[in-house]
């Protein structure tokens, strides 16, 4: 097993952490461009038959699918970039246990607390 890692912290990823990292953002942008198609068909289906709680339900969905796939997008960039896994805020660590649940956070959980505030 190899125990090389991206960070030498002790929120550091292994290089195995970061592949199955990479494949699960992967997996998540193909979930994403399939539910916006999905959503798109519906739209096209038979829209005088579809009612406004429907319409409204759609493109709320559309919408957080869009921004989820714009994060995931991101993330894969930063990966390729070798910036992955480092606060926009900060530039600390992100913690590897936020990373294993959130793979395309921004942010370390404690700048993400303080931004919630500022909402």
């Amino acid at each position: 097993m190899n125990h090389q890692t991206i960070d030498d912290r002790n929120t550091a990823l292994t290089i195995e952490d970061f592949a199955a990292l990479r494949e699960n953002l992967h997996e998540q942008r193909l979930f994403r461009r399939e539910q916006l198609q999905q959503l798109s068909a519906e739209a096209n289906a038979v829209p005088e038959r579809q009612g406004a709680a429907h319409i409204e339900v759609r493109v709320r969905l559309a919408a957080t699918a869009r921004m989820v796939l714009t994060d995931v997008e991101a993330a894969l960039d930063r990966m390729d970039q070798g910036r992955y896994g480092a606060c926009h805020l900060c530039r600390g660590p992100i913690a590897r246990e936020r990373l294993m649940i959130v793979p395309q956070a921004r942010y370390c959980a404690r700048c993400q607390q303080v931004r919630e505030a500022y909402r």
